[in-house]
């Protein structure tokens, strides 16, 4: 049974490589081999992630002599936000990423204990956000929404006995 918030794929024109490739040569980049290893990298797998988990990752790839600096990181997590690839959010002072591209507009909700990202979809929310809009003549392109608070994990986690005296 298809969960009522989960979400649904988008289909895209080009693989992320191709539009990064597009993206760099319209500003009149290179596309060089770190920035290729960075974007493979980052499409391998669909979580979020920091710079610093992204370096971790990249560290222990066998990449044999190439090794991609932190500055070079940095510098291409903000050329991915800007080509549409990757959107970047702010969380307990800390940037973190996700994919952008070929994910629907989508939504999260964040747990204060363990910091696990859940992502929804939910068409009221969107519904709501389309009425507001309309409502005020504001031309909207999409919406950010982070719920923070507990997971049922950390809940579950909180309401188990400690003590000994407790589990009596």
């Amino acid at each position: 049974m298809k969960d009522h918030f989960s979400l649904t794929g988008v289909t895209v024109a080009m693989t992320p490589m191709a539009r990064f490739e597009e993206y760099l040569q319209s500003r009149g980049k290179r596309v060089t081999q770190q920035r290729r290893t960075i974007l493979d990298q980052v499409f391998s797998h669909h979580e979020h992630f920091d710079a610093d988990d992204l370096l971790e990752e990249l560290a222990s790839r066998k990449l044999g002599d190439r090794k991609v600096s932190r500055p070079t990181v940095y510098r291409t997590l903000g050329e991915l936000v800007d080509s549409g690839l990757l959107r970047k959010m702010s969380l307990n002072n800390r940037s973190v990423y996700e994919h952008d591209y070929g994910y629907p507009q989508h939504d999260h909700l964040y747990c204060e204990e363990c910091k696990q990202l859940i992502e929804f979809q939910s068409k009221e929310l969107s519904s709501i956000c389309e009425t507001v809009a309309k409502q005020q003549r504001f031309r909207a392109k999409g919406h950010r929404l982070i719920i923070t608070g507990v997971c049922s994990n950390c809940n579950k986690a909180r309401q188990r006995p400690t003590h000994r005296l407790e589990m009596i």
